[in-house]
């Protein structure tokens, strides 16, 4: 059994006696902590925490009773948060695309550039001739390199495929990765992701390849938590995600979408309609769609560093909130929208250009994001019982340093399943 002790914590952030699954409107914008703390933790759970002043009055302090071997870390003037649980990303794909970044600086649009054979397309014809091992390779060292900013719970997409064969390479590189990685990891099915070039005069043949070849293998190799739609103007329009929506729910995965990222279609209702975990993107919203949402228990789920590199406008975030609604934030990381893992830059980046403050953007990308993945009950704040996946700051001053610090690394140890990350 390995025991670890942190004392003399500066700030025990986003800590809970009571756990929620979520927090929405005002509320997300208290967070709770704890300030000269300490926290308790055995193999990979937190056992007990509490403030410093209760040394003397503790003959078992945090329920340890067996202090043989019990590893102590001092974290004076340092800050303790829960992991980031990061509910949105494609880090499993063959090669990056910073072409289509020069394509962008030279005034190229995303929606041009797919049409001339890149996006997704593109990343679907390179993953074609890569191998699992080397798909696996480089999406290993995305998922040590995500770690060392403070994520441990990541869930992954599928979606460069766009076949049978390469779909289900895909999920099993990710099921590989779930085996071998210490990060709590969630696979997504998006081979609903964009259509085929030999598909184009024949969606509904795609369609059903996903349906009657794709989601059979899945549900027999265990292969998927989630399936997930691109439901956009040129991708798959609110019908078509909802029959590939039914037939996913019918081989036991939850729905989530991709939506309303350059047009608002309809694609959030059919979320709602099949009870969706989240609905992601949300940069376009009109106000029936903030309505509907609001009379949900689905979890809008934003990507600012998608807008960010992309260019185009940042989600309403501020007007959800203030609607009463709650949000997750993610980064996307992929090739082509978002190539970066970072959550603290996530976070800067929706204060600044989301008029988000800290503690919600905290909220966001912990507690709520924790909801995006299904893991409210083991991850995303700082309670007992909950999986010890937590990260130690360097010496800062606030809670806002994490925000204001752009680009800056506040982090001096991360902690995954209750063991120190060298």
């Amino acid at each position: 059994m390995s025991k670890l002790l942190i004392k003399n914590i500066k700030e025990l952030v986003q800590v809970e006696t009571s756990p929620k699954e979520k927090v929405k409107g005002k509320d997300m914008s208290v967070l709770p902590i704890l300030k000269n703390a300490w926290l308790a933790i055995e193999d990979d759970l937190i056992v007990d925490f509490g403030e410093m002043n209760d040394w003397g009055e503790m003959n078992d302090w945090g329920g340890i009773t067996d202090w043989a071997d019990l590893e102590v870390i001092d974290a004076a003037g340092q800050m303790v948060f829960p992991s980031f649980c990061d509910s949105h990303t494609h880090i499993v794909y063959a090669v990056s695309r910073e072409e289509e970044f020069v394509d962008r600086i030279n005034g190229l649009a995303y929606e041009e550039i797919a049409k001339k054979g890149g996006g997704i397309l593109n990343s679907a014809k390179k993953l074609q001739n890569t191998s699992e091992e080397e798909l696996f390779n480089s999406a290993w060292k995305r998922l040590e390199e995500v770690k060392k900013t403070g994520t441990g719970a990541v869930e992954i997409k599928s979606g460069y495929g766009l076949s049978v064969e390469g779909e289900i390479k895909m999920l099993r590189v990710i099921k590989r990765l779930k085996e071998e990685s210490d990060l709590e990891i969630k696979a997504n099915f998006l081979g609903a992701h964009a259509i085929p070039i030999e598909y184009k005069e024949n969606r509904k043949g795609y369609i059903d390849l996903i349906i009657n070849e794709m989601i059979p293998v899945i549900k027999s190799e265990s292969l998927a938590d989630y399936i997930d739609v691109f439901c956009e103007t040129n991708y798959y329009t609110p019908e078509e995600t909802d029959t590939i929506l039914q037939a996913g729910i019918s081989a036991g995965l939850t729905p989530k979408i991709h939506v309303n990222q350059f047009t608002s279609i309809g694609g959030i209702q059919v979320g709602i309609k099949n009870n969706a975990l989240s609905v992601d993107h949300l940069e376009v919203m009109e106000e029936n769609d903030i309505k509907d949402l609001s009379n949900s228990n689905v979890m809008p789920t934003l990507l600012p560093s998608c807008s960010f590199f992309l260019g185009i406008p940042y989600a309403p975030a501020r007007k959800l909130i203030d609607n009463g609604l709650p949000i997750a934030l993610a980064t996307d990381y992929n090739p082509g929208s978002t190539p970066s893992g970072n959550m603290p830059f996530v976070l800067s980046l929706a204060c600044i250009n989301m008029k988000l403050t800290p503690e919600e953007v905290i909220n966001a990308a912990t507690i709520n994001g924790a909801y995006a993945m299904g893991l409210s009950k083991t991850h995303g704040s700082i309670a007992v019982g909950k999986k010890a996946n937590l990260f130690i700051t360097k010496e800062i001053p606030s809670v806002a340093y994490i925000p204001y610090s752009f680009g800056s690394n506040n982090i001096e140890t991360v902690i995954i399943n209750g063991k120190i990350v060298k």
